[in-house]
């Protein structure tokens, strides 16, 4: 009885505010745009993103998080503060939405009127104390090798128009029936500190799976903890996409006294004639 009650009096309370604040202002946040910080001296690499979320404040109070673009009603008028932070499916999960920690967020001050809209088109940018190593395939002598016993197949760099490459070149590989697996990592050892935040972004066009770990180089050995699948897509509708991936727990957990470095691992998708791996714009993120 007291839950029908509580139900009703809620109902009740909704159906006021619903009454009373016919004519709400709007919002209308369009798609965010990344920018160079000239602080970093562009130690940033192509400034890709897949900022494709908002998680918005008025007034210091929360609204929500949503895909962008959007347009939301708001049960407020007047001089206003909008605070907009960028949001990443985090481990490419679409249910584990995540403010990115390394970039700033967009605030603007507006004045709300009702039944009219206020349209934001968010900008942000690297924090200047981010760290960032970044292999993008611009430079000849790539920081990615192939495993000399283990793989058959090879990164090589291309330039061919795969319609959205950023940059000149890229990293490919062609898996099939005899050159059918593929395992490299990165050669540099990054020496990150436990406990602060470190992601890994991908640039990536695929039509075979891929998997992407991190290995921990320490006294005691070395590990590679395979982490993230990459999904082959479909050959007729293969694009480039983006990913970011969170390692700090996989840092946490790693030895004392450990350096890290990225690996890669496919394994031809049978029933293919051909798989299809390219990467570009790999950056290990972290303060």
């Amino acid at each position: 009885m007291r839950f029908i009650v509580l139900v009703f009096i809620s109902f009740f309370i909704f159906s006021s505010c619903v009454k009373n604040n016919l004519d709400p202002s709007w919002l209308q946040v369009n798609d965010w745009a990344l920018e160079s910080n000239l602080a970093l001296s562009g130690e940033e690499g192509e400034l890709t993103q897949n900022f494709s979320n908002a998680k918005v404040f008025v007034n210091d109070q929360l609204i929500g998080i949503f895909e962008t673009p959007f347009r939301i009603p708001l049960l407020l008028e007047g001089a206003s503060n909008l605070k907009i932070f960028p949001v990443v499916i985090n481990n490419g999960i679409s249910a584990t939405k995540k403010v990115y920690p390394f970039v700033e967020r967009y605030e603007l001050d507006v004045t709300l009127v009702k039944n009219e809209t206020v349209e934001v088109s968010p900008v942000t940018r690297y924090n200047s104390n981010t760290n960032f190593w970044v292999e993008d395939f611009e430079d000849i002598n790539i920081s990615i090798e192939n495993d000399p016993n283990t793989s058959a197949a090879t990164l090589q760099f291309s330039n061919v128009d795969l319609t959205a490459s950023n940059g000149n070149y890229y990293g490919k590989v062609i898996l099939n029936e005899v050159d059918s697996s593929w395992v490299a990592y990165t050669t540099d050892e990054l020496y990150i500190p436990k406990g602060v935040d470190v992601f890994l972004e991908v640039d990536y066009f695929n039509t075979n799976d891929v998997y992407q770990g991190l290995i921990s180089v320490s006294p005691s050995g070395v590990t590679n903890n395979v982490n993230i699948r990459m999904n082959g897509q479909g050959l007729g509708e293969v694009k480039w996409k983006k990913i970011y991936i969170e390692l700090k727990e996989l840092v946490i957990g790693s030895p004392n006294q450990s350096s890290f470095k990225q690996s890669f691992i496919a394994n031809f998708d049978n029933g293919e004639i051909e798989g299809i791996i390219c990467l570009d714009n790999i950056k290990v993120v972290w303060f």
